[in-house]
């Protein structure tokens, strides 16, 4: 729990100490009785640590495979058939006993072998009371561990009530903040007055989360002093085999409307699961989107035209420039995305041709537990490779879910024989209890250039206090000696811009002395209240502010008009799950196309794409326990068709660390050896 003390000099200061060895400073206003006021926070902090302490500092446990456990009663059922089979064997032994200590046959048999048959068949009566009493005492020992789990389920009960109303609490102090006016649920001025934080950091206040962002298209960026590259998105591509599944105009709107979520509560799925790994959790299919993760991989890939604009530039600098930019912009689909996407099967497998935009890719899921997916995307004229494997860790931290994407992406261009890898950043869902849904993506990634030695290092902010910081993308690019040769920003909901890095310094330094200067020009309490009037509502976000003398590397196309009955999906996300009549003898019979749990969802109906979800997990896991069963493990590479067809296991050709690379083949439309997985 939190460790916290008054200040010597000054009672109405309190300074707080939490697990994370972060420091947080209050100070209670001069209401009536300072003392008093200020007795009254030291309680209430003291009763939070002792409750936090208690309900909260227990080590979090989750199982590995629960269908692998051995219940008690298994245990009894085994012991009743090796009691059984004693009882029959005492039987036997006596009547041996009997034949063999006749007095005629008693002559013919040698007395150390009478009294090995003895032995026996009290060494097998011994053992049966052994056994006996190992299951009574497993049964005792499961009689306490259900004892102590019906506790913790108690316990994890009252907290997570109490976390659902700090949550609603929490809810109403943000539009409290945003709007000016008080809240109605938190504690009244009769028990206790306001609390002002001293504490600059963005970190000591980072639960005043924002709650939406607005699209960007309502305010189109001001272009003037830029210069933008000529390259088309549609640009075509010829030259390489086609390689065509099919589809040659794609769809611009999904089979049925999305489902309103409004009468489910995923609050009420994951209040169980705090602090938990959630890659296990069976989620109801409402909270799903009607694609899976492999296609929702496939969404990097919707800024290609960036990557042929890095092959053709003519300096490395230029060439990082369009690689960040793609970096950045294969978030971009994520916002708004609030809908979950389908887990793949053990063995699923995704395909993308795309003459458009001159790139092929396949993806398949290459491990269940952990859930591994690998790509693979080349360029039609095999200019270039873009291949990764993502591990999606998932975490689910009381008001929001973070997905932590584990996993390389490596960009190959072949002309130049340059390599680039890169992780991406830290995805959040935040307001999993109360408010309205929203996406952030925060953390640094680093970009390397294995051939020059130079990097991009890019910041993805955290939305901080009043969201000011809300989609923000920063960073530098610099060579091997670490000199910065440009700086880029922008928002990964939006655009992203290069500029000189002393231009971009300047700037900043410029807008933290305003910033510094407003703040100075506040001198009271009730100007401070004046500043929280002034802060613009959430949905009104600003749009990147362009530095003069910029050079815009990218920019989100607009969403269709129809995205957000389509799960805000994109116009690319929508032709996503398209499967056309001439692809269907053509493409893998492990394609996602092919799950009927999402074809359902597409269609618009929910119950049927339930019933099939369950149905697709119940056989994965017959399958699993089969497998296993007949110890054919999923890497034994004896058996082909039991493992990974197109992807095998090993490092990284340029980062050494361990990966999921291509292994070739699967182009040749050979599908006879993939199993039925649906």
């Amino acid at each position: 729990g939190p460790l916290f003390k008054v200040k010597s000099t000054d009672e109405r200061v309190i300074s707080i100490k939490c697990f994370d060895d972060s420091i947080h400073i209050f100070k209670v206003h001069l209401k009536g009785a300072p003392a008093q006021t200020g007795q009254k926070w030291l309680q209430a902090i003291g009763e939070h640590s002792a409750y936090s302490t208690h309900y909260c500092s227990a080590d979090q446990h989750s199982d590995e495979d629960d269908e692998d456990l051995v219940s008690v009663e298994c245990l009894q059922e085994s012991f009743q058939t090796v009691q059984t089979c004693q009882q029959k064997l005492e039987k036997e032994v006596a009547s041996l006993l009997s034949m063999v200590e006749g007095p005629e046959i008693a002559k013919g048999f040698p007395q150390p072998l009478l009294q090995k048959v003895k032995d026996v068949t009290e060494s097998s009566r011994i053992a049966c009371v052994a056994l006996n009493n190992c299951v009574l005492f497993i049964s005792k020992q499961e009689a306490v561990h259900n004892l102590r789990l019906a506790q913790e389920q108690e316990k994890n009960k009252i907290l997570s009530e109490a976390l659902q109303t700090l949550a609603c609490e929490h809810h109403e102090l943000e539009q409290s903040l945003v709007k000016g006016s008080p809240p109605h649920s938190v504690l009244s001025d009769d028990e206790f007055y306001d609390a002002l934080s001293d504490s600059d950091s963005v970190d000591s206040l980072s639960g005043f989360e924002t709650v939406t962002s607005q699209s960007t298209e309502d305010e189109p960026l001001n272009c003037s002093n830029t210069e933008r590259s000529t390259m088309s998105e549609q640009q075509k591509h010829s030259g390489g085999p086609s390689q065509a599944n099919g589809i040659t105009k794609y769809r611009t709107s999904l089979p049925a409307p999305m489902f309103s979520r409004n009468d489910f509560s995923i609050w009420s799925i994951l209040r169980k699961c705090i602090g938990m790994e959630l890659s296990k959790i069976a989620m109801p299919v409402i909270f799903n989107e009607p694609l899976s993760f492999l296609q929702r991989l496939t969404e990097y890939m919707e800024h290609t035209y960036l990557i042929h604009e890095a092959i053709v530039c003519h300096n490395s600098l230029e060439r990082m420039q369009c690689v960040a930019a793609f970096a950045v912009s294969a978030v971009a689909s994520q916002w708004e995305r609030t809908g979950k996407p389908f887990n793949p099967l053990l063995g699923e497998t995704y395909e993308m041709v795309r003459q458009d935009l001159g790139f092929k890719l396949i993806s398949e899921q290459v491990s269940h537990h952990p859930p591994i997916s690998a790509f693979h995307a080349e360029g039609l004229t095999h200019s270039f490779v873009f291949h990764g494997s993502i591990y999606p860790k998932l975490k689910f931290w009381g008001k929001s879910v973070e997905a932590e994407p584990k996993g390389i992406m490596t960009l190959e261009l072949f002309k130049d024989n340059e390599a680039y890898t890169w992780t991406n950043p830290t995805c959040c869902v935040h307001n999993i209890i109360v408010g309205q849904l929203w996406i952030e993506q925060y953390g640094n990634v680093e970009i390397t250039n294995h051939k020059s030695g130079e990097k991009c290092i890019l910041n993805f902010k955290p939305c901080g206090l009043f969201g000011k910081e809300l989609h923000k993308v920063e960073g530098y690019i610099q060579d091997k000696s670490k000199k910065k040769l440009c700086a880029v920003y922008g928002k990964w909901t939006e655009c992203l811009w290069a500029i000189d890095p002393s231009t971009f310094e300047a700037y900043k330094k410029n807008d933290k002395k305003n910033t510094e200067e407003k703040k100075l020009s506040k001198s009271s309490v009730a100007s401070e209240k004046s500043e929280l009037d002034e802060m613009p509502l959430p949905d009104n976000s600003e749009s990147v502010q362009v530095i003069p003398g910029s050079r815009l590397l990218w920019k989100i196309a607009p969403r269709p008009s129809n995205s957000q009955q389509m799960y805000n999906f994109t116009n690319f996300a929508m032709s996503l799950n398209e499967l056309d009549k001439e692809m269907e003898n053509v493409i893998a019979p492990t394609d996602c196309r092919f799950r009927p749990d999402i074809k359902a969802m597409e269609n618009g109906d929910i119950d049927l794409a339930s019933e099939e979800k369950k149905r697709l997990e119940e056989k994965q896991r017959a399958a699993r326990k089969q497998r296993t069963k007949t110890d054919n493990d999923w890497k034994n590479k004896n058996q082909l068709a039991e493992g990974p067809r197109w992807f095998h296991q090993g490092p990284n050709p340029y980062t050494g660390a361990s990966d999921w690379l291509c292994s070739g083949g699967y182009w040749d439309r050979n599908y006879s050896h993939c199993n039925d997985i649906y």
